[in-house]
């Protein structure tokens, strides 16, 4: 990297940390804090109410106070990756970040606690002295053997979990990265041999949970910068001692002939390429030290092509990161307000860990990492970091294992729990788990217009593992093989999927004379409807609703959305089944809200607008919630005659001539709609309680507005649109879907006919 590249590097980093303000966490209250009344509840008096609670029961802190999501990242900076010991009041940038990642990849608060104190029994101290404001303690760069000395202090006094991330978070990760490989090379643990170089805290703490997978303590091998570790040894610590196993003469050279693995967490170029030529057959070579490893990648691969091989870095296959582990083993710990995280839990992270990497990747991940094949296999032993599935897998796993071990303090259901979890990560998923359940109810089949298109594929993967649905893709069969192997999955063409050939299908004849004779009297020539059928994957897909051959289709992630309506309806439209208008669900933080009409109507009529309404509430159902929906428009209850106001009062009269069962009101204001209080000052008595959910509008100018501002300037997280009026038999997306908007249009479509309309 040139000189100039470097710096602007480094400044870059600076200006990260600066700016726009210093450092990269604050703390935000969590209860209103706007009121005299709120201020009397968060402080004098009503705080003394919570204070003698938990005097009266030390356990009810985590009912009263933020204690069982608080964990606290302590160090001495003894030990900083890369820099050594630098000191506490240098390590708190590095601090601040762990805590980051905290909040990041699991909603753990954190506060960094650096400490200047080099004594390790003073500083264990320290830490036990702050037991009442944690749930938990996380350790970080503190040097080895020192760590180990201030962990034991703590886990002996201590009655919430100490964990050394340094120490047992990458053990974690290398043993699920080592299980894998292992099961690919098709080695059993208890026969294979281990020489590792490096015996600081990591380093112990690897082997020792590599033992814990059925690797024999005979088996190891350890080297550190004074040489072999061997009985005769008079510095090494307690926990050393345990691998001082071989001879004082060897040498890794010898050490490493024959061996299986190979595991480094030293120094950069320490493993000889002659050496690697020299191990077992599918060796594993673990070169963990950072930012150079103890052989490169390309140079372990020349010298043994079968290697299965890990390092620390991002930019090689199979990064040991601590992030896989460290923020889910925390989170299912104090969510059960474990008392300490043990083996069994660590070993359940292991596990959860290694076969998350051995499931199919999310639609998610591969964006993240795009352009990588994230396959099991030799290049994929463990996850990405910014797998969604990561947090509901290992949280359930360490909060199970906690509970079964005796170490919890609290039972969860653990369903329930990996639901909750889902939602975090998927903001749709709490929302969609009633229609999932309905869909599961029927079996339908699903077709897919755009079967070619990698996020559909990733969708029909979801279908297939969690709904009892039957995708039906349109494409050609050799795309579609190509780039489910390109992207990973596990679809099998004829097993899995159907697929529709639009190049060569045996019911080509039947589509296209289906077609031509229901629009011949349309303009539509035989020849014409050939060409159609060749080419016009939304109307293969429309055909096969209208013949029966698919309960319901998905089109739209590529054109113009009123294109594929026109095709939809040209097939599927009925006097009873005609297009309602399409309703978006918009998931926000503090709620969720529906919009309609957004793509059908552009100018609604009081008949069109008073159907779009009905259709709205029906759909609102679906998800268990009960509607209440303003008919927002630029005129206010009747102040301005414009346009949009005379067609919200002609829907409203034709709403008003029959008993609904639902609440709706208007014309307002779209603030009017969302704040009772303004509702209520200027139309006291309305129909609404309450805020409203579902907003409709008169025009799809005003309605995509406001569905795009939702989602743009808000964070919201779009479901649908849902195409309302044709029975469910058909749905047209928007070309920004994603994997997962796919797979809840398909739950949507997955719900009986006979059931929504």
């Amino acid at each position: 990297m040139a000189l100039e590249d470097k710096e602007a590097d480094r400044k870059a980093a600076l200006d990260y940390h600066e700016f726009p303000r210093p450092g990269k966490l604050e703390v935000r209250a969590t209860k209103p804090m706007t009121t005299s009344r709120d201020l009397s509840r968060a402080y004098s008096p009503g705080v003394a109410e919570a204070c003698a609670e938990i005097a009266a029961d030390p356990g009810s802190a985590t009912r009263f106070t933020a204690k069982r999501n608080l964990v606290a990242v302590i160090s001495n900076g003894s030990a900083v990756l890369g820099l050594g010991n630098i000191g506490a009041r240098a390590s708190k940038p590095v601090m601040e970040g762990k805590a980051v990642l905290f909040k990041k990849f699991a909603g753990i608060d954190c506060f960094d606690i650096e400490v200047e104190e080099s004594d390790p029994a003073a500083l264990a101290d320290l830490v036990c002295r702050l037991e009442p404001t944690f749930g938990a303690v996380n350790l970080e760069d503190i040097k080895a053997p020192d760590c180990f000395e201030v962990e034991r202090i703590c886990r002996r006094r201590m009655d919430i979990p100490v964990f050394h991330d340094d120490q047992h978070g990458t053990a974690i990760v290398v043993a699920a990265a080592a299980r894998n490989a292992l099961h690919l090379a098709e080695k059993d643990p208890a026969d294979i041999r281990i020489v590792g170089i490096g015996a600081g805290a990591a380093g112990v703490a690897c082997l020792n949970m590599l033992t814990k997978l059925g690797v024999p303590n005979r088996n190891i091998t350890v080297f550190d910068k004074a040489g072999v570790l061997h009985q005769g040894r008079t510095d090494l610590s307690p926990e050393q001692m345990v691998f001082a196993n071989a001879p004082e003469d060897a040498t890794p050279e010898s050490a490493l002939a024959g061996a299986d693995m190979f595991l480094g967490l030293s120094g950069p170029g320490l493993l000889p390429k002659e050496a690697v030529a020299r191990m077992a057959d599918n060796p594993i070579i673990f070169a963990l030290a950072n930012p150079v490893p103890e052989i490169m990648p390309d140079a372990a691969r020349e010298a043994a092509p079968n290697a299965m091989i890990a390092t620390g870095r991002s930019d090689f296959p199979n990064q040991v990161n601590n992030v896989l582990c460290f923020p889910f083993i925390f989170r299912g710990a104090l969510d059960v307000e474990a008392s300490d995280i043990n083996d069994e839990m660590k070993l359940a992270c292991v596990e959860a860990i290694a076969s998350l990497a051995r499931q199919t990747t999310s639609a998610e991940v591969g964006a993240a990492y795009e352009g990588e094949k994230l396959v099991f296999g030799p290049d994929y032993l463990i996850p990405k970091p910014f797998d969604p599935k990561l947090l509901p897998t290992i949280a359930v796993a360490v909060a199970e294992a906690a509970m079964n071990s005796g170490v919890a303090r609290r039972k969860i259901d653990l369903a329930e729990y990996r639901r909750g979890l889902e939602a975090q990560v998927f903001k749709s998923s709490l929302m969609m788990r009633g229609v999932f359940e309905a869909a599961r109810l029927s079996k339908r089949r699903i077709v897919f217009a755009e079967g070619e298109d990698e996020r559909v594929l990733r969708a029909a993967q979801a279908m297939i593992e969690d709904s009892v649905d039957s995708p039906v893709l349109v494409g050609r069969p050799d795309v579609i093989r190509a780039r489910i192997e390109r992207a990973g999955l596990r679809l099998v063409p004829g097993r899995d999927v159907d697929i529709v050939n639009p190049e060569s299908d045996d019911r080509y004849k039947e589509y296209w004379q289906t077609y031509h004779s229901a629009m011949m009297r349309r303009g539509v020539t035989p020849d014409l409807a050939k060409a159609v059928m060749r080419t016009n994957t939304t109307m293969i897909a429309a055909v096969m609703v209208h013949r029966g051959d698919a309960d319901s289709m998905i089109c739209g992630t590529f054109g113009q959305y009123l294109w594929h309506l026109n095709y939809v309806r040209q097939m599927l439209e009925t006097d009873s089944l005609t297009p309602a208008g399409a309703l978006s669900l918009v998931i926000l933080e503090d709620g969720s809200l529906f919009v309609a009409d957004t793509h059908i109507h552009i100018e609604q009529t009081g008949e069109t607008l008073a159907r779009t309404v009905i259709a709205a509430a029906r759909h609102v159902r679906r998800f268990g919630i009960a509607p209440k929906i303003a008919l927002c428009s630029g005129s206010q209850f009747g102040n301005l005659d414009s346009p949009s106001g005379r067609v919200m009062r002609s829907a409203l009269k034709i709403l008003d001539a029959s008993d609904r069962d639902f609440e709706y009101e208007g014309e307002m204001h779209t603030d009017a709609a969302l704040d009772p209080e303004i509702r209520e000052r200027l139309l006291p008595d309305n129909r609404l309680s309450g805020r409203a959910n579902v907003l409709i509008y008169a025009n799809t100018d005003a309605a995509g507005a406001a569905r795009n501002l939702l989602k743009s300037a808000m964070g919201g997280i779009e479901v649908g649109p849902i195409l309302m009026g044709m029975g469910n038999r058909a749905h047209i997306v928007t070309p920004g879907v994603t994997p997962r908007g796919l797979l809840n249009i398909a739950a949507l479509a997955g719900a009986d006919v006979s059931t929504y309309g």
